[in-house]
């Protein structure tokens, strides 16, 4: 039996809270061996062997698993929030198990709140009726909720047949949070267009039936310190990584993410096929590595994105191999956040080409990990992280020739210049971490309870 544990997204941002402050996690066990681990009230602590808080599952149905979160969250609420022109699908049976899987979650978390002052924090997109079903068994407790990706305008969410129930169940929240402003912006004119309720914007609320809910934004980040130096041992598993994918003398590109059409794997592939046709100087010279985590493949979409990579990679590296250099090395697997690190330390450039990310948090530990080598970020312009990443190389991942471009520009430009960029992203990082980020919403929360 193994433990994993995904290595970039909201485990990546919650874990180390939880480990510093302590608390309770609720979160659907969905692995095969999850049951095998927790106690007779469905907990354990973790991280294992070094019990820092206590995670608590949920156990949902197959159908409901089904209908909760591949069916409404991944292929409803997903494809509606992200401007990638992928259809979102919508079926009243996806409904019914997505409301039947957020009373669970209601069930459990009204169970383990203290009789005084609660605060609960909800993430993303799978608990949007949450809020309310928890406010109305305990009107006195304070409930945020974190809004992970993009939020679209209001002609796009419009399209969701049960918009009225979703704002509703969301504006049971205090405090709505998001990455960036645009995306409150779009939440309060969503608000004011489609539900019976007054958008104050003076304070940045939505007020319904007397109960206020305010909104605003906060980046999320990573904790840059745990990112920061690498350990004894990293430098033997750096040097084994470049015997084992001959990367010595190479200049070599990283691209790490789950498997999913949002984030431009297919657009970088075709970026680097494009580079390499118009300076054919780098033959034999670049190498890319993608690490590739599989991301909800019961998904058809999802599916067949995995097969459409698989052809690419093939044909551009029968394209432009010679000899026994291939410019792709792709590893479709999941890794830890261990296992990626040395990948970070030894890559000449890093590219987030995402076709739209509320963040993107691997951007930001790219640029915690790297050190002061003279190391380069790629990043799509329709990134959170690009409105605070300004030093990196920004790029319309559409625009394949200008993507073509801004790969030769990243690897020429003067090592100088990459130190210097690199540096004031790592101090943004650094400055806006992700302590800071929880400890921002905690304090728009006390402040709004004096208030």
């Amino acid at each position: 039996m193994r433990c994993v544990r995904p290595a970039s997204g909201v485990v990546a941002a919650i874990d180390p809270i939880l480990r510093a402050c302590g608390g309770m996690w609720i979160a659907h066990g969905g692995a095969n061996a999850d049951r095998k681990f927790v106690n007779s009230r469905s907990k354990l602590g973790v991280p294992p062997g070094d019990e820092r808080y206590i995670l608590k599952r949920v156990w949902l149905t197959k159908e409901e698993e089904a209908g909760y979160y591949y069916g409404f969250s991944n292929e409803g609420l997903w494809p509606l929030c992200h401007v990638t022109h992928t259809r979102p699908a919508f079926r009243e049976s996806d409904w019914r198990m997505y409301r039947r899987a957020n009373e669970k979650f209601a069930d459990a978390v009204v169970e383990e709140l203290p009789a005084r002052a609660p605060f609960v924090f909800i993430q993303d997109y799978h608990f949007t009726l949450l809020p309310r079903l928890i406010k109305e068994r305990r009107p006195d407790a304070t409930v945020a909720l974190f809004w992970h990706i993009p939020w679209p305008n209001p002609e796009v969410f419009a399209i969701c047949p049960y918009q009225h129930e979703i704002l509703d169940g969301m504006l049971g929240c205090d405090l709505v949070g998001f990455h960036v402003q645009y995306h409150c912006n779009n939440f309060l004119d969503t608000a004011n267009r489609l539900i019976e309720c007054r958008v104050d914007t003076e304070r940045f609320s939505v007020v319904q039936a007397q109960k206020e809910t305010f909104v605003r934004a906060f980046p999320i980040s990573v904790d840059a310190d745990l990112l920061g130096g690498l350990p004894p041992e990293a430098g033997s598993e750096i040097e084994r990584i470049r015997r084992e994918f001959a990367l010595e003398g190479k200049i070599v590109a990283i691209g790490v993410d789950r498997i999913d059409y949002t984030k431009g794997i297919k657009e970088r592939f075709l970026a680097i096929d494009r580079f390499l046709e118009k300076c054919p100087e780098y033959r034999g010279r670049f190498v890319f590595m993608q690490l590739g985590a599989p991301s909800r493949t019961h998904i058809k979409s999802y599916h067949d994105l995995s097969a459409e990579i698989d052809e690419l990679v093939h044909k551009i590296n029968w394209k432009h191999s010679e000899d026994s250099w291939s410019p792709i090395i792709y590893q479709r697997r999941h890794f830890t956040p261990e296992e990626i690190r040395p990948y970070y330390a030894l890559a000449d450039l890093c590219v987030v080409s995402s076709l739209h990310d509320g963040m993107n948090l691997v951007a930001k530990e790219f640029v915690a990990a790297a050190g002061d080598r003279p190391a380069a970020l790629i990043l799509s312009r329709f990134t959170g992280a690009a409105r605070e990443l300004a030093d990196a190389v920004l790029v319309n991942p559409y625009s394949i020739e200008e993507f073509a471009g801004a790969i030769r520009a990243a690897i020429e430009m003067p090592d100088e210049e990459k130190r210097k960029r690199l540096e004031n992203m790592r101090a943004t990082v650094a400055d806006n971490n992700v302590y800071r980020w929880a400890a921002n919403i905690i304090t728009e929360l006390t402040a709004l309870k004096k208030e």
